[in-house]
């Protein structure tokens, strides 16, 4: 599962799932383009792949952002003139109780989940259907197969990122295109150490491995889909959760 000389873009790759992939695909062999919202939002991340040996950077994009993501686009390929690896894993959350939560609440996330990959992955996915060849692999969650009481957008956003995903690998397969989703389930991060340890509890009995996720759990997984041995792997939803929603 070498990635030696393929170019990838991590979104949302400062801390958490998102910087394990990055690093991941660095190790594997892959230039990594990171972004994040913020101007030094990538920097711990840029240090952990420098530390290993690796070359990477980051970039600057609201993927929620018509023109932001198209100066993305538009930087990557004027500086690299192609991008082989796609990784969507910029995500939101708003949680709430479905009678309480607001329209405000539903659309922030439905805009960053589901609108910008939508708006990343038509941004480059010309570029690679001229390459006739790619890997996209949007960052979903069990939540979308499951629904979620208190999550009602998320579990939307990443429902419609599944349909999204399917489509796409139906339109692009004859590029040479793959699309995947990777559905995580309870993945060690900072968002999921606030939920309080009685719940916490209660999940891990749910998870047959009976161990919560690491975020390098997820990251493995990306460089499967990003390399040769997936290739005939597309329009799939591998669901990455010690067993718990099988």
């Amino acid at each position: 599962m070498q990635l030696n000389g393929k170019i990838a873009l991590v979104t949302g790759a400062s801390r958490g799932i998102g910087r394990a992939i990055a690093i991941g695909l660095a190790k594997a062999g892959a230039q990594v383009l990171c972004t994040s919202t913020k101007q030094d939002g990538c920097d711990d991340t840029l240090l952990q792949i420098s530390a290993a040996g690796m070359s990477s950077s980051a970039l600057m994009c609201d993927i929620s952002n018509a023109a932001q993501v198209e100066q993305l686009a538009k930087t990557v390929l004027d500086q690299h003139g192609r991008l082989d690896i796609l990784v969507n894993n910029a995500g939101i959350t708003r949680d709430g109780l479905f009678l309480r939560m607001s329209a405000e609440d539903y659309d922030a996330v439905l805009a960053t989940n589901l609108r910008g990959p939508f708006l990343v992955c038509k941004a480059f996915s010309r570029s690679m259907a001229k390459a006739r060849g790619g890997r996209i692999i949007n960052i979903g969650s069990v939540v979308g197969l499951t629904g979620n009481a208190g999550q009602a957008n998320y579990a939307a956003s990443k429902a419609g990122l599944i349909g999204l995903t399917k489509s796409l690998a139906q339109e692009f397969a004859g590029r040479g295109i793959t699309a995947n989703v990777i559905a995580p389930g309870f993945i060690t991060t900072d968002m999921t150490t606030a939920i309080p340890e009685g719940i916490q509890k209660t999940m891990l009995e749910m998870i047959p491995l009976a161990r919560f996720g690491k975020p390098e759990d997820v990251a493995n997984a990306v460089v499967f889909l990003s390399s040769d041995a997936a290739g005939y792997i597309t329009g799939q939803t591998l669901v990455v959760d010690g067993g718990m929603t099988m």
